[in-house]
């Protein structure tokens, strides 16, 4: 179980380090520093929890409505051919299909306040036909890998923060194309390594056909945005991702209607299930979120980021990237610290930085892996992850990998 042994190991590498820096430089203000932070992190967990109860029912209502008026069956049969060789546990035409492309569509988008119900509906609809309630199945742990890889197509909100921080970057969307590979490249890594582990072969047409037409399509995206220019990018991605949300409550209503749905009826009764999964989820939000707190304010980053630099010096190998990687060493952690990390190197290297150019990238290459394993699996009861940790812990790596190379290639002659 893998989730077990992450946990206690958090504590330990904490707790350990926080006696060695004891023992070296007598600071004993470290132990304060770490109980304040699990105090802190428990309350942020209840908040965040309750946050999410007002997304959660508006979401999860409209999903109703959507589920009553066809919608979702609709969505299934349109992905069911792909979707059915990646989810081959999942009887075509199920109504999880379309929550998992509802999902995904949102977080390709960057939709974050409703991938997230999107997602949870999908992991509840996958749990329906889950043998060992407890034990996470192969169709949940494809879908999981795939929503944590990140795959989004215009990273707003790190644009917004270049842009925003003091000096402003001189191009705010010059890391677009760098984000677009860095998180592509995660969700491939992460379909091959889950698709290894479940022995599903991507050689087959169908699912070569559906990856290699989604690749043209954000090929093509992305020659369109370039040729917008910095302030184009702002107002297209603004109008589609809003848009695209009163688009989608427009279409249940008027699909409900016509299907003669009783749509407040069906929403209210929709709405419901919101409080009760924003509830659900908190124990294992405060677990995890604890056990992050401890491990950042132990200074285990410090400690690994100082070793990695004196070891690629010794290897004679560049250290430029180094700076930049606290952000990614969080990401998979903590969404907000990542994000904190983020603007901590851009204001120290500035925004046209190397170091705050790829910290950017890092940013924007993959999804928050131990959270969204908390709360996904959280609103299921699910307690065993088996493989579902490391596979995307590696396509994390992989996305890693990847920003560092499209940083160098995108950005290494501002390097002297």
């Amino acid at each position: 179980m893998t989730l077990n042994y992450i946990w206690l190991g958090f504590f330990l590498v904490s707790f350990g380090l926080a006696c060695i820096q004891w023992l070296t430089t007598g600071d004993t203000m470290i132990f304060k520093t770490i109980v304040d932070g699990i105090f802190k992190s428990a309350g942020d967990s209840v908040d965040l929890s309750f946050k999410l109860i007002g997304v959660m029912t508006l979401f999860l209502g409209f999903m109703n409505i959507g589920e009553r008026a066809g919608a979702i069956r609709f969505l299934s049969r349109i992905v069911g051919p792909f979707f059915g060789r990646l989810f081959p546990e999942v009887p075509r035409n199920h109504p999880a299909m379309g929550h998992m492309m509802m999902n995904f569509s949102a977080n390709l988008l960057g939709l974050d306040n409703a991938a997230t119900p999107f997602g949870l509906k999908a992991m509840q609809s996958l749990q329906e036909l889950n043998p060992e309630k407890e034990r996470a199945s192969n169709a949940q742990i494809m879908f999981l890998a795939l929503h944590a890889s990140g795959l989004t197509l215009i990273p707003v909100s790190i644009i917004a923060m270049r842009a925003a921080v003091a000096p402003p970057a001189a191009n705010p969307t010059d890391i677009f194309i760098p984000c677009m590979i860095a998180t592509f490249t995660a969700t491939v890594a992460a379909l091959t390594i889950v698709s290894i582990r479940q022995r599903i072969s991507l050689l087959q047409p169908v699912i070569l056909g559906w990856v290699l037409g989604i690749s043209a399509l954000i090929a093509g995206l992305i020659w369109y945005l370039t040729s917008l220019g910095s302030g184009g990018i702002e107002t297209f991605s603004m109008v589609l991702s809003n848009g695209l949300i009163i688009l989608i409550f427009l279409a249940f209503l008027l699909g409900g209607m016509y299907r003669r749905v009783n749509v407040f009826e069906a929403f209210v009764e929709g709405a419901k299930g919101g409080f009760d999964v924003a509830i659900r989820i908190i124990p294992y939000l405060v677990a995890m979120l604890v056990a992050i707190s401890v491990l950042r304010n132990s200074g285990a980053f410090t400690f690994l980021t100082d070793g990695l630099s004196s070891l690629f010096s010794a290897m004679g190998l560049r250290t430029d990237f180094v700076s930049a990687l606290p952000t990614a060493l969080m990401k998979p952690l903590s969404g907000s610290g990542a994000r904190a990390m983020m603007v901590d190197t851009m204001t120290r290297f500035g925004a046209d930085s190397f170091p705050g150019r790829l910290s950017a990238i890092f940013q924007g290459s993959s999804d928050t892996t131990f959270y969204v394993v908390a709360v996904y699996f959280g609103s299921v009861s699910i307690r065993n992850t088996r493989y579902a940790i490391p596979s995307m812990l590696l396509a994390d790596l992989v996305g890693i990998l990847t920003a560092i190379g499209v940083a160098y290639l995108f950005f290494g002659s501002t390097l002297s």
